[in-house]
C-alpha cells in the first residue's frame, strides 16, 4: 500500500511537471493511551503507522509555487511573497502554513513544485493534518538544505496548525508522526517534548481500529473549549499545566468550579497517571492490564471530558462484551473517528463480521475496520 502511494506520486509529479527531487512518506499516527494529555504537558503513549502522506517535489524557475492534491485532483499556485490563511482553504492552509511560520523565523524559500497523496482515512483521528504538515516541513528542509532539525520542524507543523488551520493542537500527533520507531510505541513527556521508545508485543492479539464513519461538527470548537477549562484550572492551581497537579491539590479548589469543569480536570490527571501504568504493564506483558486501562480511558473520555458520541461508545461497549477483545477506547479528538482495540488473532475474523454487523443495524450506515502497524517516522525514500 505505501509503495503504490510513493509511486502514484513520483508518477504524477513527472506528468505534471519532471522528475522530482525529494520524495518523503509521513505517517499518520495512532494512540495507545494519553488522550488530550498533550496540550496539558502531560504523557502519551502514541506510535507511527504504516498508512500516511506521500509528497514529491523539485525546484522551479516559475514565478509562483504549485501543489497538486492527487486525492482531491486539486491544483493550487500561490505567489512565497504573498503567504496568509485563505477563509475556504482545506488542505492549502497546512502547506500554506508551513510557509508561513518558516517565513517568519526568517528563513527564504525558492519557488517550488510538490505533488502529495495520502491513505490515512479521514476523519479516523490519525492525524492526516500532522502527517502533511510534517511532509511539507521535511520535504522543504532536504530540498532547501535548511538544516533545521526534527525538534524544530514539529514547532513549525504544530504552529501552521494553531495559526493557519485554527485548531490548538498539542504537539502529540506532530511528535509521532516524525520520531516514530518501526514496532515501537513512544512514551512521549509533551513538557520536555523528548520520549522513550518501547517495543510492543501484543502477543496473540492484533491491534484494530474501527472507524465509525462519521465526524461530528462539535469537533473544533469543543476541543478549544476543554483546552480552555484546563488552563483555566491551571490558572487557579498556580500551576503551568495540569500535568503539574495531582488529585489532592483539584480537590483543594473543587468548590471553586463547576462540576463539568472538575471532572475534565480530574479526567486529564488521572489519565496521565494511566499512561504511566499502561508503560509498565507493556514492560510486564500484562495485557490484562494493558486491556483494563484501555476501557478505564474510554470511560474518562466519555463520561467525564465528554469528547465521545453515541457510535464510538456503542463500539466499546460491543467490545466489552466480545470475549475477542481484551481492550478498547475512542482514539483521537472525538465526536467520531475511531475506536482503537486489541483483538484476539484467531477471533478476528469472526469479531470484524459480528461488529460490522452490529453497528449497521444501529445506525444504518457502515463502519470501517483497519488493521495497522506501527512503523517508521516521517523519511526520505529513494
Amino acid at each position: 500500500m505505501k509503495n503504490k502511494l510513493i509511486k502514484n506520486v513520483k508518477q504524477k509529479f513527472e506528468e505534471l511537471f519532471s522528475s522530482p527531487k525529494v520524495v518523503v512518506f509521513s505517517p499518520g499516527r495512532i494512540n495507545l493511551i494519553g488522550e488530550h494529555t498533550d496540550y496539558n504537558d502531560g504523557f502519551a503513549f502514541p506510535a507511527a503507522i504504516n498508512k500516511g502522506i506521500a509528497l514529491a517535489i523539485a525546484k522551479t524557475e516559475n514565478e509562483k509555487s504549485t501543489a497538486f492534491a492527487i486525492d482531491k485532483d486539486e491544483s493550487f499556485s500561490f505567489y512565497l511573497t504573498d503567504v496568509a490563511p485563505l477563509n475556504k482553504g482545506g488542505w492549502q492552509n497546512y502547506i500554506l502554513g508551513v510557509i508561513g511560520e518558516l517565513q517568519k523565523k526568517g528563513i527564504e524559500l525558492g519557488n517550488f513544485n510538490l505533488v502529495f497523496s495520502g491513505n490515512i482515512p479521514g476523519g479516523a483521528g490519525m492525524s492526516s493534518s500532522a502527517a502533511l504538515e510534517n511532509s511539507v516541513v521535511f520535504a522543504l528542509n532536504e530540498l532547501f538544505q535548511l538544516g533545521l532539525s526534527k525538534n524544530e520542524m514539529i514547532l513549525i507543523s504544530q504552529k501552521a496548525e494553531h495559526n493557519y488551520a485554527g485548531v490548538h493542537c498539542g504537539i502529540m500527533d506532530q511528535y509521532a508522526s516524525m520520531f516514530g520507531e518501526k514496532k515501537s510505541a513512544l512514551l512521549m513527556d509533551c513538557h520536555s517534548i523528548s520520549s522513550e521508545a518501547f517495543q510492543i508485543n501484543f502477543k496473540n492479539y492484533k491491534l484494530v481500529l474501527i472507524n465509525t464513519n462519521v465526524k461530528h461538527d462539535l469537533s473544533e470548537s469543543a476541543y478549544n473549549n476543554r483546552r480552555a477549562v484546563c488552563e483555566r484550572v491551571s490558572k487557579l492551581l498556580k500551576v503551568k499545566a495540569l500535568r503539574d497537579a495531582t488529585i489532592q491539590d483539584l480537590n483543594r479548589i473543587k468548590s471553586q468550579l463547576k462540576e463539568e469543569d472538575y471532572q475534565k480536570a480530574l479526567y486529564v490527571i488521572q489519565e496521565n497517571i494511566r499512561v504511566r501504568a499502561f508503560m509498565k504493564a507493556i514492560e510486564n506483558q500484562d495485557l490484562k492490564t494493558v486491556g483494563e486501562l484501555l476501557y478505564q480511558s474510554h470511560e474518562g473520555l466519555s463520561q467525564q471530558y465528554q469528547v465521545s458520541c453515541a457510535e464510538l461508545d456503542f463500539l466499546v461497549e460491543f467490545a466489552k462484551k466480545s470475549d475477542a477483545v481484551i481492550g478498547a477506547r475512542m482514539m483521537g479528538g472525538g465526536f467520531g473517528g475511531c475506536t482503537l482495540n486489541l483483538v484476539h488473532k484467531k477471533e478476528l475474523k469472526s469479531f470484524k463480521k459480528e461488529v460490522s454487523h452490529a453497528f449497521k443495524n444501529e445506525f444504518q450506515k457502515d463502519c470501517s475496520i483497519y488493521k495497522v502497524k506501527l512503523s517508521k517516522g516521517t523519511h526520505v525514500v529513494d
